[in-house]
């Protein structure tokens, strides 16, 4: 059954994809080429799709903003450990979100659980 669903295609290295700001209110345009491989970089490091997807898309915005490639961001990233990934992710996240919700992560402390003193004899 083929449903309402438009058909697919397949899409050329200038094709561009439209997506939307955070507010859903502005159509934004990046190339077809940026969005696959920004997304292909997360979901490489363990992202499931949707996340991907949106994280890649604040990381595109945030790049345009800046006047920086993309690929130039990716290659930077990829000498991070997945700690140091989640961290800065959280980071870029919590711009673009409201400031009454925040994503938050826990570093833990490196000190033992249990009290020490010092003793004068």
């Amino acid at each position: 059954m083929a449903g309402n669903l438009p058909a697919s295609s397949s899409l050329s290295n200038t094709d561009v994809r439209q997506v939307y700001n955070k507010f859903f209110t502005q159509q934004v345009t990046f190339a077809a080429t940026d969005i696959d491989a920004t997304v292909g970089f997360f979901q490489k490091r363990g992202f499931d799709t949707e996340s991907a997807r949106s994280t890649a898309i604040v990381l595109l915005n945030q790049a345009r903003i800046d006047n920086v490639k993309i690929f130039t961001i990716l290659d930077t990233m990829k000498t991070l450990t997945d700690v140091q990934l989640s961290q800065v992710v959280a980071q870029i996240l919590n711009t673009y979100r409201e400031k009454t919700s925040l994503l938050g992560y826990r570093i833990a402390p490196l000190v033992d659980t249990y009290e020490s003193r010092n003793i004068l004899v």
